[in-house]
C-alpha cells in the first residue's frame, strides 16, 4: 500500500519529500558504485604494476604490455556479455535518458565498469567520468525499474545517479549539478534539480569519507594577476577553441577510419599506440592529474611540456576514436591544464611563469571544457569548484566566451557527444510535446471513478449514461481467454445509421508509463481512451481519455 502511495505521488512532476527521498537513495547507490569502481581501478593498477614488474627489470616493456594486458581481459569480458552490448559513455546514457527514461541495459553496465577499470588500470589516456556517468545512471535507475516506479520518475533517478557518479569522481558536486541539467537533461526544472542537486551532495559526502576532503585537482589554485593580461585572455580563449576543434575533429575522423575494423583489433591497436608512445614517453600515459601535478612541480622546460600536451593529444583521440571504455572529459580537462601552461609561456619576460601556470592551467581547463562539451556554465563551476576561488569567474568569463565562439560559429565545431550520438545513429531530440507529456506518468492522470460493466445489456447501458452523461463508462467483455474493455459514450456523428452507442476499443497501458505513451495511442483518432493496469494486464486501475489528455497538453507549467 505504501508502494503504490509512492508510485502515484512520483509519478506528478513537483517536488515533494518522495522526490528527494529518491534523489538521496538513488545519489547514495550511484556514489556507492563509484567508490567500488574507483578502489577497484587503484587495487588493479597496484597489482598488475607488481606482476610486470616481477617479469621484466626495466620500465619500458612494462608500459607496453600494460595496455595490451588490460584490453585482453576487456575482450574476455566483453565476449562474455556480448559484443553487441558494448555500447557505453556519456553520449549513450544521453540518449537513454531521451528516449528510454533513463534505464540502461545490464549488460552494458557490466561492460562499462569492467571495461572503465581496465582502461583506467591499463594506463589508457581515457577519464573516469565516463564510467561515472554510466554507472552512476545504471546503478540509481535499477533501483526504479526494481520497486516499478513510474518512468518520470526513473529518469529522474538517472539524472541523480549522474550527478552523483560526477561529484564521487571530481568531489565537485555544484558543476556535477550544471553538468546534468546542461547537457544530460537540457532542462532546468524545479522537481528535477532539488533533487539531483542532493544526489550531488550525497555523491561529494560519501567520496570524501573515503578519499578525503581534498579533490584531486587541489594542487591548482588561482593567482590574481594583473588587468592588462585581460586581453590575452581573450586570445588565449580564440586558441583553446581552435585546438578543441582540432580536436574534436580528430577524433571523429578516427573513429569514422577504423569503423570497418572489427572491435577487438581497433582496442589492440589503441593498446599498441598508447603503449608505443609510452615507451618514449612515459609521462604521456594515463589521465590521472596527479601525474599532472607532479610535471608541474618539477617545472618542466618547454620543450618537455609541448611534447607531453601532443602525447596526450594524440593518445586521447585514438584511446576515445577506436572504442576503449573510458571517458572524455578527463583527457580534455587535462590537454586544457597543459595547453594552459604551454599558452602562458610567451608572457614570461613579462610575468613570473611559475606563479601563473596554475592558473592558466585552470582557465586552459574552462576553454577546453567549454569548447569540446559545448557546456559553458558547467566549465565555469567546475573551475571555481576546483580552485575554491570566486575571484576566476571575470578571467574564465574572458576565456569561455572567444573560445565557445570560435569554436561554433567560425569553425562549426559542435558538441562531441551531438557528434558522436550521430555517428552511432542513436536520437536524442524530442519534441516539445512529447517532453512535456513524459513528465506526468498516467498514475497522475487517470480516473479512478469510473462505472464498469460486465457484458451488461446495452439497454442497462444507455439508462445509466442518460442520468449520469458525465460519467465514464467501461464494458468489460470476456473473449474466449482474453479479456477486453471499450469505452461506451453517446454516438454524435449525426450519420444515417448511427447507433444510441458508440463502443471505443481501449488499450491498456501500463501503470509505469506517461502520458505520451497515452497519445501515442490516441493521437490518430483523437477520441477514446486508455485503461491502465499495475502488474496484470486485465486488472483495471483507471482510464486516461482524449478530453483529460488534452487538459494536460494545454497546462501553462509545461
Amino acid at each position: 500500500m505504501r508502494l503504490s502511495r509512492l508510485r502515484q505521488e512520483l509519478a506528478h512532476p513537483r517536488t515533494s519529500v518522495q522526490v528527494c527521498l529518491l534523489g538521496i537513495v538513488g545519489g547514495l547507490s550511484a556514489a556507492a558504485l563509484i567508490i567500488l569502481l574507483r578502489l577497484c581501478v587503484e587495487w588493479v593498477q597496484h597489482k598488475g604494476l607488481a606482476l610486470l614488474t616481477q617479469y621484466f627489470s626495466e620500465d619500458w616493456p612494462v608500459m607496453f604490455f600494460m595496455p595490451l594486458c588490460a584490453v585482453a581481459l576487456m575482450l574476455i569480458i566483453a565476449f562474455i556479455t556480448g559484443f553487441k552490448h558494448y555500447r557505453m559513455g556519456i553520449p549513450f546514457i544521453i540518449h537513454r535518458v531521451k528516449h528510454h527514461y533513463g534505464q540502461v541495459p545490464i549488460r552494458t553496465t557490466i561492460n562499462q565498469f569492467f571495461g572503465g577499470m581496465l582502461a583506467l588500470a591499463g594506463g589508457f589516456v581515457v577519464g573516469r567520468e565516463g564510467p561515472s556517468v554510466h554507472l552512476g545512471a545504471a546503478g540509481s535507475s535499477f533501483l526504479g525499474q526494481w520497486l516499478r516506479l513510474p518512468y518520470n520518475s526513473i529518469r529522474i533517478l538517472a539524472g541523480c545517479g549522474i550527478a552523483a557518479g560526477i561529484a564521487a569522481s571530481f568531489n565537485t558536486p555544484f558543476a556535477a549539478v550544471i553538468f546534468v541539467m546542461e547537457v544530460v537533461l537540457r532542462e532546468y526544472k524545479i522537481h528535477i534539480f532539488v533533487p539531483v542537486m542532493l544526489a550531488a551532495a550525497c555523491g561529494s559526502v560519501l567520496t570524501r569519507m573515503v578519499f578525503g576532503e581534498v579533490n584531486e585537482l587541489s594542487f591548482l589554485s588561482f593567482a590574481v594577476f594583473s588587468e592588462w593580461m585581460y586581453l590575452y585572455l581573450i586570445l588565449l580563449g580564440i586558441v583553446l577553441g581552435m585546438l578543441a576543434t582540432l580536436f574534436n575533429t580528430q577524433l571523429m575522423r578516427i573513429m569514422r577510419f577504423f569503423r570497418p575494423l572489427n572491435m577487438a583489433w581497433r582496442l589492440i591497436l589503441a593498446a599498441l599506440i598508447t603503449g608505443g608512445v609510452g615507451i618514449i614517453l612515459p609521462e604521456a600515459m594515463g589521465a590521472s592529474f596527479i601525474d599532472v601535478e607532479h610535471l608541474f612541480t618539477e617545472q618542466p622546460g618547454t620543450v618537455v611540456l609541448i611534447s607531453v600536451l601532443l602525447a596526450k593529444f594524440v593518445l586521447a583521440v585514438f584511446a576515445i576514436g577506436l572504442g576503449v571504455p573510458g571517458g572524455i572529459m578527463g583527457p580534455v580537462m587535462i590537454i586544457g591544464m597543459l595547453a594552459g601552461a604551454v599558452l602562458l609561456l610567451p608572457l614570461q619576460p613579462f610575468v613570473n611563469v611559475n606563479e601563473l601556470t596554475s592558473s592558466f592551467a585552470l582557465l586552459g581547463v574552462a576553454g577546453m571544457l567549454t569548447a569540446v562539451l559545448h557546456a559553458p556554465l558547467a566549465a565555469l563551476s567546475a573551475v571555481m569548484e576546483l580552485s575554491y576561488s570566486p575571484q576566476i569567474i571575470l578571467p574564465a568569463m574572458l576565456v569561455i566566451v572567444p573560445a565557445y565562439v570560435t569554436a561554433t560559429q567560425f569553425l562549426g565545431n559542435r558538441s562531441i557527444f551531438i557528434q558522436q550520438l550521430d555517428y552511432q545513429n542513436l536520437p536524442y531530440a524530442i519534441t516539445s510535446i512529447r517532453e512535456a507529456l513524459e513528465k506526468t506518468g498516467v498514475l497522475a492522470a487517470m480516473a479512478t471513478e469510473y462505472k464498469l460493466f460486465r457484458d451488461a445489456p446495452e439497454k442497462a447501458i444507455e439508462d445509466y449514461l442518460s442520468e449520469n452523461p458525465t460519467h465514464i463508462v467501461v464494458q468489460q467483455s470476456q473473449l474466449e481467454l482474453e479479456i477486453q474493455y471499450k469505452l461506451v459514450q453517446y454516438d454524435v456523428s449525426l450519420e444515417h445509421n448511427a447507433q444510441p452507442l458508440s463502443y471505443l476499443q481501449m488499450e491498456g497501458l501500463s501503470a509505469q508509463t506517461t502520458l505520451h505513451e497515452v497519445y501515442e495511442k490516441l493521437k490518430n483518432s483523437r477520441s477514446g481512451a486508455i485503461y491502465v493496469y499495475d502488474s496484470e494486464p486485465h486488472e483495471i486501475l483507471g482510464v486516461i481519455t482524449w478530453n483529460v489528455l488534452q487538459t494536460f497538453l494545454q497546462r501553462a507549467q509545461y
